[in-house]
Parts: structure tokens; C-alpha cells; sequence
């Protein structure tokens, strides 16, 4: 704890620490492009930058290189003074005795005793606003397009095409949350190759509806990103270039089909998947602290396992359905990655299940709720 304490609070954050970070960051950021194993996480920070456009979860994770040496000692003490204060702590522990446990907090995270308590002027002059607005779903898209054959080392890989098309999910407060947990159980997916031995996930929708039916769908994976104040909902997949429209067909087709209904054997198969993922983390104890750690953030208390055991047996087929029909109500997501060139304009009608290749040029843009459009542009990246 006196560690951890002394990290956080008395750090001295000196100049040449400093530089030595923004090097390693800057390395970092140049070096993840260049990443086969970079594209999942780039995806997601694009699908969140297309889905929450210009704010909060919009924002890139990554610093830009424009921004980097504007960072100084004072940016770095007044952060963490702002966003690392006592009261938005939570200290955690499992395994310990609590009345030790809170004895060391008290000793080692008493207030007055962090360093800019001691010394105002390792702060700015005057600290920015925190920013507590809740995060707006907006829709929308990114497109980047490049040429990733050329990321691998010795054997050339593939140069695939990539998309993420993603929809407006819930954050973990919603009452929905759960229902949300149990479709992303539901699609699943993998990549052509998964590890973990035969049947590993293989009765899922991603699995038993796209990737044994699409032998060029090289992967297609479901992601559920729940926040406390918004959630997106979204299927990565990637193909062959010249059939990366088809990709973008199927996996709409995904969606639409949540609309159709689900057979109460998938929806068990999911829900007790769900149920087996569930308990078996909380057995390795990081993961149990740390579940801990977030519940007392995010809902001021910790749920028991059981209540969450008993609120996916509360799921049914008509949850699934009514959060199917909630995404398609709403604004797309989309992002394209690598060679995207041949990726064409569509508008889908949820209301009449059409999948319609528009002519190009076409000025439509996501703009209105019973309808989808993924706009082609030219400029390699737009946002």
C-alpha cells in the first residue's frame, strides 16, 4: 500500500521521466500501425471514435503526435491531482484482513499527504474543468484505408479488408445490460482458426450462420462495450478485399435476424455459456478484486454473483428480440480498414429488410432511423 500510495500521490514526475515516457509513448504510437496484432485494438478505438463523434468515448485512447510534446510535469501532477483524488479512490483487497487493510489506507492515503498538497506550484496556474458530460451516441463512420499485406514479417500476410459495424448498446446501469450480455453470448464468433480446442464456440451465430457458411470471412467477432453512461454494440470482420461488400451484407443480415426471434435452445446454450464465463473469472483472484474494485465504482455496492446468475434466467427470446429492434431503431457505426477501395454505398430499410446497393455519389449519410447508409468517400479517412 505505502507503495502504491507513494506512485500515485508522491511521485516526483521529474523532466528526464517525463521524456523517457513521451519516447516510449511516441515509440508506441509509431510502432502499432505497423502491427498485424494492432487491428482489433485500432478497430475498436475507430468504432468508438464513429459512434461517439467530437465527445467523451469519441476521444481517442491514443495520443496524438501533434499533442505529445506539449506535455509537462504540471499536465501530468494536475491530472492526477484532479482525477486520482482521494474521494474518486477505491482501494480494494481480497485474501486480506479488512481491519488491517483499512489501517494501511489510513496511514498511507491520509489527506494532506500528496505532493501537491505540499507543493501547489507543481500544478498548472489554473486547472481545467473536469469534464462530467455524459457521452451522446452520435453514429457515423471512419474509413483508413492501407495496405496491410505489408505488416508481416517473412511469410507475407493477407491483405485483408476490415470492418467494424457497430449500433447504440447500454451502459451497465441500463436495465438492459444483462439481455445485451446474453446477445453478445449469442453471436460470439472467432477467427477461421480459433484456439482452444474443436467445438470452442462453434454453435454460435458468428460461427454456425457466417463463418461455416462464408468460407472468405477470414473472422467475425461480437463486442458488447458497456460504460455507466452509454454502450455500443458492434461485429468486427474482416475478408478479402473484393468481397468486403458482402461482408458488410452478411453481417447486417446478423442483426436483422435478432428481429426474427431466437430458438430457446440457443438462447439457453448462450445464457449458460454466459453463466460458466461469469463464475470461472471470479475464481482467479485479480480478476475478483478487480470486479470488486469497478462494482463499488460503478454501482456504489457489489452485486453478488447470484444476482447476476438470477438476472440472465430472467432473459427470454422477446428480450432479445426487443433489444434487436432498440439497435436497428437507431444510427449505425461503421468502420472500414485496409483496402477499402471497393467499399460501396448501401441503405438498409429495417422495415422492409432490404439490403440496396445505391449509385455513387449518392449524399445519404446515416440519416434517419429506418434506414442504414455507409457513405463511400474518397479521402481514405473519414470521420
Amino acid at each position: 500500500m505505502e507503495i502504491l500510495a507513494n506512485a500515485i500521490w508522491r511521485a516526483k514526475n521529474t523532466p528526464e521521466e517525463l521524456e523517457e515516457a513521451k519516447m516510449i509513448v511516441q515509440y508506441e504510437n509509431d510502432d502499432m500501425p505497423k502491427k498485424i496484432e494492432s487491428t482489433e485494438p485500432l478497430l475498436t478505438d475507430w468504432i468508438h471514435k464513429a459512434a461517439f463523434r467530437d465527445n467523451t468515448l469519441g476521444f481517442s485512447k491514443y495520443t496524438t503526435e501533434k499533442a505529445l510534446p506539449t506535455i509537462t510535469e504540471q499536465h501530468v501532477n494536475s491530472y492526477i491531482s484532479q482525477y486520482h483524488a482521494p474521494e474518486r479512490v477505491v482501494v480494494a483487497g481480497v485474501g486480506v484482513d479488512h481491519d488491517e487493510l483499512v489501517g494501511t489506507v489510513e496511514r498511507y492515503f491520509a489527506p494532506g499527504t500528496a505532493s501537491w498538497e505540499k507543493n501547489p506550484a507543481i500544478l498548472l496556474p489554473k486547472l481545467p474543468q473536469l469534464d462530467r458530460s455524459v457521452a451522446q451516441y452520435t453514429g457515423g463512420e471512419v474509413r483508413i484505408e492501407k495496405d496491410l499485406s505489408t505488416l508481416a514479417v517473412g511469410t507475407p500476410y493477407p491483405n485483408l479488408a476490415h470492418i467494424a459495424l457497430g449500433f447504440e448498446g447500454v451502459g451497465y446501469r441500463d436495465p438492459d445490460f444483462v439481455a445485451f450480455c446474453v446477445l453478445h453470448m449469442l453471436l460470439g464468433g472467432g477467427g477461421s482458426f480459433s484456439a482452444g480446442g474443436p467445438g470452442k464456440g462453434m454453435y454460435t451465430r458468428l460461427y454456425t450462420d457466417v463463418m461455416n457458411r462464408c468460407h472468405w470471412i477470414y473472422g467475425a467477432t461480437a463486442y458488447n462495450h458497456s460504460y455507466a453512461d452509454a454502450g455500443l454494440f458492434c461485429v468486427h470482420a474482416s475478408s478479402d478485399p473484393e468481397q468486403i461488400n458482402d461482408v458488410l451484407i452478411v453481417i447486417l443480415e446478423q442483426f436483422f435476424k435478432l428481429t426474427k426471434g431466437v430458438e430457446e435452445s440457443e438462447l439457453q446454450r448462450a445464457k449458460i455459456q454466459l453463466k460458466s464465463q461469469l463464475m470461472m473469472n471470479l475464481e482467479v483472484r485479480p480478476v475478483m478484486f478487480e470486479d470488486l474494485a469497478r462494482q463499488v465504482i460503478g454501482h456504489g455496492y457489489r452485486r453478488k454473483p447470484q444476482e447476476y446468475l438470477e438476472k440472465i434466467d430472467e432473459v427470454t427470446a422477446k428480450d432479445i428480440l426487443r433489444i434487436g429492434e432498440r439497435m436497428l431503431s437507431g444510427r449505425p457505426s461503421l468502420v472500414g480498414y485496409g483496402d477499402i477501395a471497393k467499399l460501396s454505398i448501401y441503405i438498409l430499410r429495417k422495415d422492409e429488410n432490404v439490403i440496396q446497393n445505391t449509385p455513387e455519389g449518392d449524399d445519404e449519410r446515416f440519416n434517419s432511423k429506418a434506414e442504414m447508409t455507409a457513405a463511400k468517400t474518397n479521402d481514405g479517412d473519414s470521420a
